[in-house]
């Protein structure tokens, strides 16, 4: 294998990633919907302070938590299917802001989750019981930070460097996902679509952990990560056979994603097909390397040389694999057939031939397709840039849901937006290399219940 790095990723900022060991509560398929009790705080510095602050505080509930789609809440109901949102946890949405006793320059955001903290507690606000994330905006001026937002990998804590009087979903919703326990998500080229011969280059465009901004949502592995896909939508494929795939954002049953093993890692594919506020440019059969069962640290599986991304023209799906195989583990994926909301997809295990895979049988109509976003898709015209660098002292163990313990402790962040050039990032504790500074990632191994 040409690399064993896959979950490395190119970013095109410089920005800040440290692994937290702090994993909110997410949903399971089957089990009643999470809403998690979020905390927007404005915070200002002895030297520095927001330039309109009546502006920045009405707009900050409704970012959060308004009606309209591109507000986080809205984006995540959409996203997980009514199983995971967030909620306001106090009545007004927001507080602040909160004069911090400290200067701005350096860009601590240890001492100023800490200050915060304390300022809260001191008004009866405390983390674990009162609120479950929270959200610190602070000004830009004088901070001199490299990133425009920083999120833990996972964990409860997401920081917002804000130039203007508001944030958007591409920040916001990226460093949400963070805290949910999802990496920044790369694309693994595979020229000959054999998976022993792949080189990472650049990011997947296909989630908004992967440049490809609030519209893509995000992809079957990450969904499976958060817990966002029952068993009967996420199979597990145990034998050889064919297979049906639904499209993976929108309502409706059916299979979503295929689960195969291939050694010591996974293999997802997914159907992607417009629905809802997603995938109006995404389309087709799309596969995905998980890492020894980390589902938060996928890698997009891409055997085209026309690669799409957010910003190109390239058709929709031009990253979608007709076959691919891994000749190591002994395992072939090839789609039979795929638009229109549906596609046949075959895999043969254990070294069988393809062919000799009985086709699915045929069925009298398709799905009917999902193209249903408006002006006011959650992904229009946004674009998250992103990257990561780990400050000294991390350590990312893992302390548990709902930890209280101050984010200097060992917490591992992720962060978007920023000046420097571009960033590789790697998966599985591989090294970090921003604007000359090497730095590390450990992300938290999972294995699927």
């Amino acid at each position: 294998m040409k690399t064993s790095a896959l979950g490395r990723i190119a970013l095109a900022t410089g920005i800040a990633a440290l692994t937290v060991g702090v994993l909110p509560a997410t949903a399971q398929a089957d089990d009643a919907p999470v809403k998690r009790k979020t905390l927007p705080v404005l915070v200002e510095f002895g030297d520095s302070a927001f330039q309109h602050p009546d502006q920045v505080k009405a707009g900050t509930p409704d970012t959060y938590f308004g009606t309209r789609k591109d507000s986080l809440a809205s984006f995540f109901s959409e996203l997980s299917r009514g199983r995971y949102t967030v909620v306001p946890a106090v009545e007004e949405g927001v507080v602040g802001p909160v004069k911090l006793p400290m200067n701005a320059a350096g860009c601590d955001y240890n001492q100023i989750n800490k200050l915060t903290r304390e300022e809260l507690t001191k008004q009866g606000l405390v983390m674990g019981e009162d609120y479950e994330s929270l959200s610190i905006t602070f000004p830009a001026q004088k901070a001199g930070c490299a990133w425009a937002g920083l999120g833990s990998v996972p964990g409860p804590y997401t920081w917002l460097n804000l130039v203007g009087t508001a944030n958007g979903l591409p920040v916001l919703g990226h460093e949400f996902g963070h805290n949910l326990g999802l990496g920044h998500q790369g694309r693994s080229m595979c020229a000959d679509g054999d998976l022993v011969d792949c080189e990472a280059n650049g990011t997947s465009a296909k989630s908004l952990m992967g440049g490809g901004g609030p519209a893509a949502g995000i992809s079957a592995p990450e969904m499976i990560r958060a817990g966002w896909l029952s068993d009967d939508e996420a199979v597990e494929v145990a034998e050889s056979g064919t297979h049906t795939l639904r499209s993976l954002h929108g309502e409706g049953s059916g299979t979503r994603a295929l689960d195969i093993p291939m050694g010591e890692d996974r293999l997802v594919v997914e159907y992607r097909h417009a629905a809802g506020s997603f995938d109006q440019d995404i389309e087709g059969v799309h596969a995905y390397r998980v890492p020894k069962g980390n589902y938060g640290s996928s890698s997009l599986i891409d055997v085209t040389e026309a690669n799409k991304t957010s910003g190109n023209d390239a058709p929709a799906d031009a990253d979608a694999i007709t076959s691919v195989t891994d000749k190591a583990n002994k395992i072939s994926v090839a789609v039979l057939s795929s638009g229109n909301g549906r596609a046949e997809v075959k895999v043969a295990l254990n070294g069988e031939d393809l062919s000799a895979v009985v086709d699915a049988p045929e069925e009298t109509a398709a799905p009917d397709p999902e193209h249903t976003g408006t002006e006011t898709d959650a992904g229009a015209g946004a674009e998250p840039q992103i990257g990561g660098q780990k400050p000294a002292g991390g350590s990312g163990t893992d302390t548990g849901a709902g930890s209280d313990s101050d984010s200097d402790s060992g917490e591992n962040l992720a962060a978007t937006g920023g000046d420097s050039s571009t960033l590789p990032l790697a998966a599985g504790g591989a090294a970090l290399v921003a604007a000359g500074a090497a730095t590390v990632v450990l992300m938290r191994r999972r294995k699927r219940a």
